[in-house]
């Protein structure tokens, strides 16, 4: 059987090399005009050349001559690059356009406290990502409150009045309670304090206001100011996650954001908290105790 295979494919390689004379004559005469001496090897070999020979010719004509212009979907690649490069240029500034104006509008209903907006209900969490979250107020946080219920009246009345000049005279809500691993320093450029507390700790407002800001930077992470009465603003940032949004509406102490370890500037679960009164940065630690 072997012997039967081998012999198979020695005739078809003799068959391969055999050659053949191809003759044209003259259909009058038969006088030979013309011979060509041919093998089937050499044919294969010669049609595969002249394929591949094509095939390189067309692709060339294709790729670098303005031909290619003309086959469907494949266009001017100049004139590609710059649409694509102009739709990039008109999201942006949509996007820009669209920060201005929510900008603008928590700024004017900060200036205006008869506008409040309506505050969305909280959405049921399914993800289970903050179940385990404490928040049960801490002993500080209830002493800290029954003073304020005692007092609420004689401090609504003094707000009223518009009686607090400076910032000694306001009573400041602690945002977190932990321990300040970095202090304000001015001369460093760190214009607050960092705060080291549990992991999914609650943010709380210091003071009644408005969110103007709730987005995220490289550095600090996600980042939440809130425009309050006097000209003060506080910041809050490396937040894990935010509990309202631009433009709510909050009271003193009520929950905002979740304490987190986002952004470049962050080691670790803490919290850093920025106090500006009239377009400068003051120093939390001398009127909130943490």
């Amino acid at each position: 059987m072997e012997h039967h295979k081998l012999s198979r494919w020695k005739r078809l390689l003799l068959f391969l090399r055999k050659k053949y004379r191809f003759v044209i004559l003259n259909d009058s005469t038969f006088a030979e005009k013309l011979s060509f001496i041919l093998s089937p090897w050499g044919i294969i070999i010669g049609v595969s050349a002249l394929t591949i020979v094509m095939t390189s010719l067309v692709i060339s004509l294709i790729a670098f001559t303005p031909l290619r212009e003309y086959i469907p979907g494949y266009g001017n690649i100049a004139e590609r690059k710059q649409i694509l490069k102009l739709n990039l240029k008109a999201d942006s500034l949509e996007k820009t356009l669209d920060s201005r104006e929510s900008y603008l509008k928590s700024v004017l209903n900060a200036l205006d406290e008869r506008l409040e907006t309506r505050t969305e209900k909280p959405k049921k969490d399914t993800t289970g990502k903050y179940k385990n979250i404490n928040t049960k107020p801490s002993s500080t946080d209830i002493a800290f409150r029954n003073d304020y219920e005692e007092n609420k009246d004689n401090a609504v009345a003094s707000v009223a009045k518009l009686k607090y000049k400076t910032l000694s005279e306001l009573v400041f809500f602690t945002p977190v309670k932990g321990i300040v691993t970095n202090s304000f320093k001015m001369t460093e450029e760190h214009y607050g304090v960092d705060i080291v507390t549990k992991q999914d700790e609650t943010v709380k407002s210091t003071l009644d206001g408005t969110i103007i800001y709730t987005g995220f930077s490289a550095k600090d992470g996600n980042i939440v100011q809130v425009q309050h009465t006097d000209n003060i603003i506080s910041i809050y940032k490396h937040c894990s996650s935010f509990l309202k949004n631009t433009g709510d509406r909050i009271k003193s102490g009520e929950a905002i954001a979740v304490v987190g370890n986002t952004g470049e500037k962050s080691n670790g679960p803490h919290l850093h908290f920025e106090l500006w009164f009239n377009g400068s940065p003051v120093n939390p630690q001398e009127f909130v105790s943490f």
